[in-house]
């Protein structure tokens, strides 16, 4: 019994330490807003202002419907044109999480069981521990797709008054602004040590849920194994057409759960190949 109360603690102060070492270095410079085809110049210049009443730089957009340099965005981003300016403007979500360590999407509303839902405090404390990461943001007609909340791990759900919870885009980018710099302020005011969390309960919780990012892979790391995994529980027959998207999310959540090096998925990639390759050569 002691001498698992002592692993446990080391495992523990080593896992604090590792938090506080990330996150001391961890600014919110490094985290990227991420807005998925937003449709109104507007939002999109008022987003930009947030941005920079907070402190934020990093502005991707996909597939945007409409001008990030038009005079409505420009005009609501008043002093913060810099930011529309310097904004990447790629196709698709994935292209947005390139180098990437971890991803938080926002949704109103979500099904059920369906993806790990967080508060914004919690979800951006634990955002801000990897190097890289991004917030998603969907659009204003329709937010996130379930395809597209499959590149993300965790989902953020402002609490809002249930007779009335639909936000303004730019609205929801300043509430998860203002609470980063919240965090950011806790950990000043900590001297670098995080603010302490409620009670790690068990060894599974701390290592699989609030792990510290050692080494992390990247979301285009662990997309390319997502990838290489359907095409070949397809080939074996485990899945079918019809059902691959529901079962892929559950493996999903398994992998995103863990924590996984780039070592460690480059040997599940691996085994896919050797499987593959083992597939093809039976007699």
């Amino acid at each position: 019994m002691g001498k698992v109360a002592s692993s446990e603690k080391l495992v523990y102060d080593r896992y604090m330490s590792d938090i506080k070492s990330n996150t001391r270095s961890n600014t919110t410079s490094n985290i990227r807003i991420v807005l998925v085809e937003t449709a109104g110049a507007r939002n999109l210049g008022s987003v930009a202002r947030v941005m920079k009443n907070f402190g934020l730089t990093e502005l991707w957009l996909v597939n945007p419907q409409c001008d990030r340099l038009g005079e409505e965005a420009l005009q609501m981003a008043v002093h913060a044109p810099e930011i529309l300016e310097n904004a990447k403007v790629v196709d698709s979500l994935p292209a947005a999480l390139v180098d990437c360590y971890r991803a938080i999407a926002t949704a109103g509303r979500i099904d059920k069981g369906e993806m790990p839902l967080t508060n914004p405090a919690r979800g951006l404390s634990w955002l801000m521990q990897a190097e890289t990461s991004a917030i998603v943001f969907g659009a204003e007609d329709r937010g996130l797709s379930n395809s597209e909340l499959q590149h993300c791990q965790q989902v953020i759900r402002i609490p809002v008054n249930p007779d009335y919870p639909s936000l303004n885009l730019a609205q929801s980018v300043g509430i998860c602004c203002y609470q980063l710099q919240l965090l950011r302020d806790d950990l000043r005011e900590n001297g670098g040590n995080p603010p302490c969390q409620e009670n790690l309960t068990s060894q599974i919780a701390q290592d699989l849920i609030k792990s510290a990012p050692i080494d992390l892979a990247t979301r285009a790391d662990l997309e390319a194994c997502y990838q290489q995994l359907e095409a070949v529980l397809l080939k074996i027959g485990y899945v079918y057409p019809h059902t691959a998207v529901h079962r892929l999310r559950k493996f999903r959540h398994i992998f995103d759960r863990a924590n996984l090096s780039p070592s460690e998925v480059a040997m599940l990639r691996g085994i896919l190949r050797q499987f593959n390759w083992a597939t093809a050569h039976l007699d």
